[in-house]
């Protein structure tokens, strides 16, 4: 009883030093494309909304600590609008290596999730300190190999929600908050059920351009919905009999943020149903993995004379933590 007392504890711990460490570095994920065109390879950034920097030397960044080289031959860095980088390589490349050092200049804590296409396929990969270099096995696109890199391309779509939903801390502290006092089994379904449905609705809307919301109003609010939610946690009674509707209302603005990654580097549109369904499969894996890893804690931490205690204790400080992050992104 005490271990699991101790392990969401811990596990509160680390996603709020997460927390923390992106809001106060100015990190936060930023997204990258990569296109293979041919000889020529396009790498563009969109950078995190609270990365602190001087779009001048944002681009000088990139033309400086982005390198490319195609089959072991380097590709010059060319033409640089604002924050794309053209780089012309000798030859179509088959083995495409992409290099990020932006960290030596933006900090150790920067990181960026690149999409990288090409005719027929395309790869997923997170740039940070210590995964620097991107190595892609590009085939040449023929009838026969065409399905397969087809199928590559939905398929990284799904890391990519994978990879979304574990390095969005905000989105990690709503749903501990939100099952925190989750009351039984049933409960917890219904609150989860809410939470997937709604997002769900939202991502795609956003996704496809149906309803666009501004960045700094959807991140904000999910702020505020991680501070409200901790906020009733501190009153449960009132709280767990209606969780699941506060679970949909503020499940429709998470969905307008997971949303982000694919507005940024945008959907293949040739499989643009199918990428957008793999994206939300991976967000709903990552999700769902972070609920198993913590629901045995809760079924035992419940059976203790700490429960009450210690989700007041959580709840106070994470609602400290989403005011702190709702006035930082407000401002």
């Amino acid at each position: 009883m005490q271990a699991a007392v101790r392990f969401i504890f811990f596990f509160t711990l680390l996603i709020l030093y997460q927390t923390s460490a992106l809001a106060h570095s100015g990190d936060a994920t930023g997204f990258a494309s990569i296109q293979v065109q041919g000889q020529i390879v396009r790498y563009t950034l969109t950078p995190a909304p609270t990365l602190k920097i001087d779009a001048a030397k944002l681009a000088d960044t990139i033309n400086k600590k982005i390198t490319v080289t195609a089959d072991g031959k380097p590709c010059l860095a060319a033409r640089n609008t604002g924050l794309t980088q053209d780089f012309h390589c000798d030859h179509a490349p088959l083995e495409l290596s992409v290099r990020d050092d932006c960290m030596n200049t933006l900090g150790s804590s920067h990181h960026v999730i690149a999409l990288i296409t090409w005719q027929g396929g395309s790869q997923s990969f997170s740039f940070a300190d210590q995964t620097r270099v991107a190595v892609i096995g590009i085939k040449p696109t023929t009838s026969t190999t065409s399905t397969v890199n087809t199928s590559m391309s939905v398929g990284s779509f799904f890391f990519l929600g994978v990879e979304h939903i574990v390095t969005g801390y905000d989105h990690l502290l709503f749903l501990l908050v939100l099952i925190l006092c989750g009351g039984n089994l049933i409960q917890l379904l219904k609150i989860i059920t809410a939470f997937t449905l709604a997002h769900s609705i939202t991502l795609a809307a956003a996704a496809l351009n149906i309803i666009t919301l501004p960045s700094v109003l959807v991140e904000a609010v999910i702020a505020l919905s991680i501070a409200y939610v901790a906020f009733e946690n501190l009153y449960p009674h009132f709280a767990i009999s209606r969780r699941w509707t506060i679970s949909f209302v503020f499940g429709l603005m998470h969905g307008f943020g997971f949303s982000s990654v694919l507005r940024e580097i945008g959907l293949p549109q040739d499989n643009l149903i199918w990428s957008l369904l793999n994206f939300n499969l991976g967000v709903e894996a990552g999700q769902l993995a972070a609920v198993v890893l913590v629901l045995p804690a809760l079924f035992w931490l419940r059976k203790t004379a700490w429960e009450a205690k210690l989700v007041r204790v959580v709840s106070a400080v994470v609602m400290g933590v989403g005011i702190a992050l709702f006035i930082e992104r407000i401002i």
